[in-house]
């Protein structure tokens, strides 16, 4: 294990273990294709039933090659068990220029809100993964009719950004019609901290 994998495996150490010291019955832990199945299963359904979203499986064969289409990018395709069931998923693609899409952040919906803070968890995890990878922004787009996804953006740190002001290798799914940019900060401390980790 070279020392940015040993470094990106203790990064998502340390959130695993913020959640256990919660109390949290939720394990957080990368995805491959042994998973497809079961993030269809998640994400179908909240998409077509749940936001009457038009989306089909045929429209996102990403998810039938986790390992192509997220870690052979640089990113990273991430789900929330609950025991051995999956409860959230978020994904990560590298696309370049020290940027990142994120992608398929879902969560079930008995398994919302701040009392489980899945969604939350989720995002950090990502982000814990971007700052130790070198991606400095994070894009992604969304529908308008998720009106929750939008204030949890927000609330995070955010920025609503026009069509028009995405980068030119933002891979733009055809569904969405909001996008949002998030720049991420690297202060000295956090860098130190991380350095020494390793």
């Amino acid at each position: 294990m070279n020392k940015k994998n040993v470094f990106v495996y203790v990064v998502n150490y340390i959130y695993l273990r913020q959640i256990v010291s919660m109390n949290l019955p939720i394990i957080i832990e990368p995805l491959n294709n042994t998973h497809c199945q079961e993030i269809i299963d998640l994400i179908l359904p909240i998409q077509q039933i749940e936001f009457n979203v038009p989306v089909n499986l045929e429209s996102q064969p990403d998810l039938l090659d986790i390992e192509t289409n997220y870690d052979a990018t640089g990113g990273k395709f991430w789900g929330a068990f609950y025991g051995e069931k999956l409860v959230g998923t978020i994904a990560l693609i590298g696309i370049g220029h020290k940027g990142g899409a994120i992608r398929k952040m879902f969560v079930r919906k008995e398994w919302r809100g701040k009392e489980h803070g899945i969604a939350g968890h989720l995002l950090e995890i990502l982000i814990g993964y971007c700052k130790a990878n070198d991606i400095t922004d994070l894009f992604l787009g969304t529908v308008d009719l998720l009106n929750a996804a939008h204030r949890f953006y927000e609330k995070k740190g955010f920025d609503r950004i026009a069509q028009e002001d995405l980068p030119s290798y933002f891979p733009r799914m055809k569904a969405d019609n909001m996008f949002y940019h998030l720049h991420l900060h690297h202060s000295e401390e956090t860098d130190s901290k991380m350095k020494s980790i390793v």
